[in-house]
C-alpha cells in the first residue's frame, strides 16, 4: 500500500473511532495516534519537498530539507526569499487575482451553453361530461445558446480595469511582503551575531571579575584587603553570572527567531557586508520611494480600482446591445410533443437584443454616489500613505545617521575603558586603587562594550530599515544575480488566457471607447511637497559599517 493510501486509511480509521468510540477504547485511540506519527515519520524527503514551489532553486530545496546550517547574510535572504510560508502565501493570493483579469477579460468573448432533457409525462383531459383523454409519453430535447455582448458601453471594460487594479493592487502587497520576508531575514541574521557577541562580552566580564575574585582572596590572606573587598566583588561575580544567563536566554531566543524568519538552523555567522543606497541624500529618498514603495503603489491601486467602481456604476445606467442565437432540437407531433418523440422539430433562432434602465426608483443613482464616496476616501488614503511613508523615511535615515555617527565614538569609549580597567587592575596592586574603584571600571567597560555592540548591530539594521521604507529592499537590489519569481511576468501571462482570438480584442476596443484614462491620480494633500529635512550631525558617516565587536586585548 502506497504512503498515500495509508493515509487516507488512517484518517478513515480515526474518523471511525471517534465517531463509534466507547470510553474504554483509550489505549486504540492511543496507539492509532502513535501510528500515525509513525506514518509521518515514514514521509520521504521527495515529499516533504513537493511542499516548495517547483521554481525553487535546487540548493534551496536540498539545504531545506538537510537543515544545512547558514553562514552568510546572502544564503539568509535566499532562504527566505524562497521558503517563507507568508511570502508563498502572498504568491499564491497574486496569482489568484490574476486569474481574475482572465475572467473579466472573458465578458468580451462569446459563450456557448447547452441544455439535454428527458422525461415522461402523463396528463388526463375532460374533454365531456364524464369522458377523459389521457396522453402519456417521454420526450427529449436538446438546446444550444450562443451569447455573444455586442457593446456593453462601458461594463466590461470598468469591470476589467477594476480586477486589473486589484491584480497590481495585490502585486504591489506581494512586494511588501517580500521586503518584510527580507528584512525579518537581515534582523534576525544581524539579530544573533548581536546576542552571541554579546554572550562573549558577558561571558569576558565574568571571568575579570572571577580573577579579580582570585587576586583579592589572595591579597586577604596577605591581609591587603579586607572582607567588605571580597564581598563587593562576590556580589559582581554573582550579578555577572546572572548576566551571563540574560544573555544566553537572549541568543537562544534569537536562534529560534533565526530559524522561523529563514528556514533553517545557523551556523557560525559571517559578518554581512556592507548595504548600499540607490540615493545619495534623503532628497534623493523621498523621491525614490514615491516612485518605488509598495505601499504607496498599493494605494494607487487601491484608488483606481475603487475609481473602476465608479465607471461601472456608471455604466450601469446605459444601454447594452447583446447578441443570442438559439438551436433547439424538439420534439413534434401534430399538437402532442410533451408525450412522444417519433417525430422531431428543429428551431434556430438570432436576437439582437438592445436593452436597458428605465426607471429605478434612484438605486443607480445612489450606488453611484456611494461609490463616488469611497474613491474620494481611497484617494484621501492615499495621501495619507505618502505622508507616512515620508516620517518613516525621514526616521529611519536619522537613525541610520546618528547610530553610524555614534560607531566611532563607541569605540573610541571601548578602547578608553579597556585601558581605564587594565591600569587600575595593575594600580590596584600597588595599593593606588581600591577593589571598588576597578569594580566599577569593569562595570563601565561592560557598559562600552555592549553600546558598541549594540550600535554596531542597530547602525546595521537601521540602514536597512532606510532600504525597506525606499522600496529596494527586495531581491532584486540585494540579489542581483540570483533566480527570482516573477509575479509582473506570471500576471501578465495570466490575464490572457480566456482570451478569444480576434473577438475578445474587437469587443474591448469598442467597450473601452466609453471609458477614460485609469492612470493613478497625483496627491490632493496641501502638504505634498511639505517634508522633514534630515536631522543635524556632528560628522557625516561614510557608509561603511563593520560588525564585529572590538576585539579583547
Amino acid at each position: 500500500m502506497s504512503l498515500r493510501h495509508r493515509r487516507v486509511a488512517l484518517a478513515c480509521s480515526l474518523t471511525l473511532l471517534a465517531l463509534f468510540g466507547s470510553p474504554g477504547a483509550r489505549g486504540q485511540e492511543t496507539a492509532t495516534g502513535d501510528a500515525a506519527d509513525a506514518e509521518m515519520a515514514d514521509a520521504t524527503p521527495l515529499d516533504r519537498a513537493a511542499a516548495l514551489p517547483a521554481e525553487t532553486p535546487a540548493d534551496i530545496v536540498e539545504g531545506t530539507l538537510a537543515g544545512r546550517p547558514i553562514t552568510t547574510l546572502t544564503d539568509a535572504l535566499r532562504y527566505a526569499y524562497w521558503t517563507s510560508p507568508v511570502l508563498l502565501a502572498q504568491r499564491s493570493s497574486t496569482q489568484s487575482s490574476a486569474w481574475g483579469v482572465a475572467q473579466a477579460r472573458a465578458a468580451y468573448g462569446p459563450k456557448l451553453d447547452y441544455a439535454l432533457t428527458y422525461g415522461w409525462t402523463k396528463d388526463r383531459f375532460e374533454i365531456a361530461k364524464g369522458v377523459f383523454l389521457r396522453r402519456s409519453g417521454w420526450t427529449s430535447t436538446a438546446t444550444a445558446v450562443l451569447t455573444q455582448p455586442l457593446f456593453t458601453f462601458g461594463r466590461a471594460f470598468a469591470n476589467e480595469r477594476g480586477t486589473r487594479a486589484q491584480a497590481a493592487y495585490q502585486l504591489a502587497v506581494l512586494r511588501s511582503t517580500e521586503q518584510q520576508a527580507l528584512l525579518d531575514a537581515v534582523d534576525a541574521f544581524v539579530g544573533l551575531r548581536r546576542t552571541r557577541a554579546a554572550v562573549a562580552i558577558a561571558a569576558d566580564n565574568l571571568a575579570a571579575l572571577t580573577r579579580e575574585l582570585t587576586d583579592n582572596r589572595a591579597r586577604l590572606a596577605a591581609h591587603e584587603v579586607t572582607a567588605t573587598d571580597i564581598q563587593q566583588v562576590e556580589t559582581r561575580v554573582e550579578l555577572g553570572r546572572v548576566q551571563l544567563l540574560a544573555a544566553q536566554r537572549d541568543a537562544g531566543t534569537a536562534e529560534a527567531a533565526f530559524v522561523r524568519m529563514i528556514g533553517t538552523r545557523p551556523g557560525d555567522l559571517a559578518p554581512p557586508p556592507a548595504l548600499q543606497l540607490p540615493v545619495a541624500d534623503l532628497e534623493e529618498a523621498y523621491a525614490y520611494a514615491e516612485a518605488h514603495n509598495p505601499l504607496i503603489r498599493a494605494a494607487q491601486e487601491r484608488e483606481r480600482a475603487s475609481r473602476a467602481s465608479v465607471e461601472g456604476a456608471k455604466a450601469d445606467r446605459r444601454p447594452r446591445l447583446d447578441f443570442q442565437g438559439t438551436a433547439a432540437l424538439l420534439p413534434y407531433s401534430a399538437g402532442f410533443s410533451n408525450y412522444s418523440d417519433t417525430l422531431r422539430q428543429t428551431e434556430i433562432k438570432g436576437v439582437v437584443t438592445l436593452s436597458g434602465p428605465l426607471f429605478d426608483s434612484g438605486e443607480r443613482a445612489a450606488r453611484i454616489h456611494a461609490a463616488e464616496a469611497a474613491n474620494d476616501a481611497d484617494w484621501r488614503l492615499m495621501d495619507a500613505t505618502l505622508r507616512e511613508n515620508r516620517a518613516t523615511l525621514a526616521g529611519a535615515w536619522n537613525d541610520w545617521q546618528a547610530q553610524t555617527t555614534a560607531i566611532d565614538n563607541l569605540a573610541r569609549a571601548v578602547d578608553s575603558a579597556q585601558k581605564a580597567y587594565d591600569g587600575a587592575v595593575l594600580q590596584e596592586r600597588a595599593g593606588m586603587f581600591t577593589t571598588l574603584d576597578v569594580l566599577q571600571l569593569a562595570r563601565e567597560l561592560l557598559q562600552a562594550r555592549s553600546a558598541y555592540n549594540e550600535g554596531i548591530a542597530g547602525a546595521y539594521l537601521a540602514k536597512a530599515q532606510v532600504l525597506a521604507a525606499l522600496g529596494a529592499l527586495d531581491a532584486a537590489w540585494l540579489l542581483p544575480d540570483a533566480p527570482r519569481h516573477d509575479a509582473a511576468q506570471d500576471a501578465w501571462r495570466v490575464s490572457g488566457k480566456a482570451d478569444v482570438p480576434l473577438i475578445s480584442a474587437s469587443f474591448r476596443a469598442l467597450d473601452g471607447l466609453v471609458e477614460g484614462s485609469g492612470r493613478p491620480r497625483p496627491s490632493r494633500d496641501p502638504a505634498a511637497q511639505t517634508h522633514a529635512g534630515p536631522a543635524q550631525m556632528d560628522a557625516t558617516p561614510n557608509g561603511v559599517i563593520s560588525p564585529e565587536p572590538l576585539p579583547n586585548p
